[in-house]
């Protein structure tokens, strides 16, 4: 073997083996979405002759990033040896300490960032401070999977707005409910199990008032082993929402919180506030509903970062029509519900195919009987989608 060839299959060790550990820190990182809004899920992986020696995520906003607790855990072991890092180490000071400093001071002989920081003021700041200093740097590792886990921070620190997931269980004919509105139990056991798994990983759930009369839900999340619950968010332009729904009786930590017009009743407010409800009255729409992008500016301004809208059916068109979503998941189950059954999304006004709301990168899943299909938005590309 010649040297150029010896080189060549050096490189090609170093890079598998750099994305080997890239995807340990991605399943640190994992650890804590949904967790840390309005800062992104990082994970961060530290190897020394081979070995992992340390690793640790970022848990929430104002505690210690994802290579504070790497480095802690790799405690003397950390001297000359490298750190892997989904999003590369801060170098500003905030609620913590930066993180460059740390990484310096532990002695880390290389560190591999599966992408930059976003932040145009701050971007290749870490980096430029720690290779200045005679770190090894290598950037851009596994860089697709680690910009798609912190999607909502993306948008979030570009935009103010929140990273929206269209979120529905529907037959095979597209109907999320009968022509009674009855809409229980459509998709199976397993499909139920992963929405729940879902609000989990969210910082915000929100319906209209008319999935909320018809159903009653309570939006909380139902793990085995517990769970998070979201903000409970209802799109109610005239208040009709029941004091007694179990979206505000039921037990949780999490707040509900209602979007009504300005000429909404004050008794009506005053009687849901009474029980627990947080009411904003917001400016209305064309169509005589709220204004879903002044509620969208609330949500964000409130530091979350991620908001699922589970419906009905004409929500889900209002989001659409606008080009408000970003993120489509839909559990279709394997039966037919008619044609009087109640739609996934309202009129859209689409007269020709090709001005259809389209999805890019779509996967699809199992489970049980149940196909989900997931998707971005053809528009979803400004903002870091």
């Amino acid at each position: 073997m010649n040297s150029r060839t010896s080189w060549t299959v050096g490189k090609i060790i170093v890079i598998n083996t750099d994305r080997l550990y890239m995807r340990l820190a991605l399943r640190e990182a994992s650890k804590g979405d949904g967790r840390t809004s309005p800062n992104p899920a990082v994970g961060a992986v530290v190897v020394k002759n081979g070995q992992v020696v340390g690793k640790g995520y970022h848990r929430k906003a104002g505690t210690p990033h994802a290579e504070v607790h790497a480095l802690r855990a790799a405690g003397t072991q950390a001297r000359g040896a490298t750190l892997y890092v989904t999003l590369e180490p801060c170098n500003h000071s905030g609620r913590t300490p930066p993180c460059s400093q740390a990484v310096l001071e532990a002695g880390i002989k290389r560190v591999v960032a599966g992408m930059g920081d976003p932040n145009p003021h701050v971007v290749g700041n870490g980096a430029s401070f720690l290779a200045q200093r005679g770190i090894d740097v290598t950037m851009g590792v596994l860089e697709e999977e680690c910009r798609r886990l912190i999607r909502p921070f993306l948008k979030h620190s570009a935009t103010g707005l929140p990273w929206v997931i269209m979120k529905a269980g529907m037959s095979l004919d597209g109907r999320i409910a009968t022509r009674t509105g009855h809409s229980g139990w459509i998709t199976g056991e397993e499909s139920r199990l992963q929405v729940h798994r879902v609000r989990d990983r969210v910082d915000a759930i929100l319906i209209g008032v008319g999935t909320a009369l018809a159903d009653n839900p309570a939006l909380t999340t139902r793990l085995p082993r517990g769970g998070r619950d979201a903000v409970r968010m209802v799109l109610d332009t005239h208040l009709r929402l029941d004091p007694a729904a179990r979206i505000l009786t039921q037990s949780s930590k999490a707040p509900t919180w209602l979007f009504c017009g300005p000429q909404a009743e004050p008794a009506r407010q005053r009687a849901l506030e009474a029980a627990g409800a947080v009411v904003h009255r917001v400016g209305m729409a064309d169509d005589g509903r709220v204004a879903i992008p002044e509620v969208l500016r609330l949500v964000g301004a409130a530091n979350m970062t991620a908001l699922l809208v589970e419906g009905g059916g004409a929500v889900h068109a209002s989001f659409l029509r606008q080009r408000l979503v970003d993120e489509v998941m839909l559990f279709v189950a394997p039966l037919f519900l008619g044609g009087d059954g109640l739609p996934l999304a309202g009129p859209l006004g689409v007269s020709q195919v090709d001005e259809g709301v389209r999805l890019t990168r779509v996967t699809t899943r199992r489970f049980g009987e149940d196909v989900l299909i997931r998707g971005d938005l053809a528009w979803a590309g400004a903002g870091g989608r």
